[in-house]
C-alpha cells in the first residue's frame, strides 16, 4: 500500500481513500485529480468537512503542501485519519500523474 504522504502512494490508492483538495476555487478549476473532494482550507478551518467518512483515510492536497498541512491538522483534531500530501499538486504534476481542468481538458497547476 502506498504512503498517503507521497503523490504516487495517493495515486495508487485513489479507489479506497478520500482525496481532499483544499485549494482556492480558481486553482481547483485549473486542474484537479478526478474524484477529489474540493473543500477550501478556509472552509475546513470554519468547520466544513463534517460529511467526510471517518472510516476511510483522507489525503489532503494543495499546491505545494503548506495549506494542506494546516487542513490535515484540523481534520486530525476532529478525529479523521488525515495525511498531508507532501509537495501537493506541484509534485503530482512533476510525477506525471494525470489530472484535469474543470472542462475535462488536461489540468495545470495554478
Amino acid at each position: 500500500m502506498g504512503e498517503l504522504s507521497d503523490v504516487r502512494g495517493v495515486y495508487e490508492r485513489l479507489a479506497d481513500i478520500q482525496l481532499v483538495d483544499c485549494r482556492e476555487p480558481y486553482e481547483w478549476e485549473a486542474g484537479r485529480v478526478p474524484g477529489a473532494i474540493h473543500i477550501p482550507v478556509n472552509a475546513i478551518m470554519a468547520g466544513a468537512g463534517g460529511d467526510l467518512d471517518k472510516a476511510k483515510p483522507i489525503a489532503v492536497i494543495c499546491r505545494s503542501g503548506n495549506r494542506s498541512e494546516l487542513a490535515t491538522m484540523m481534520l486530525q483534531a476532529r478525529g479523521y485519519d488525515a495525511t498531508n500530501v507532501e509537495g501537493g499538486m506541484e509534485a503530482w504534476a512533476s510525477a506525471g500523474l494525470a489530472f484535469e481542468a474543470a472542462d475535462g481538458s488536461p489540468g495545470r497547476v495554478a
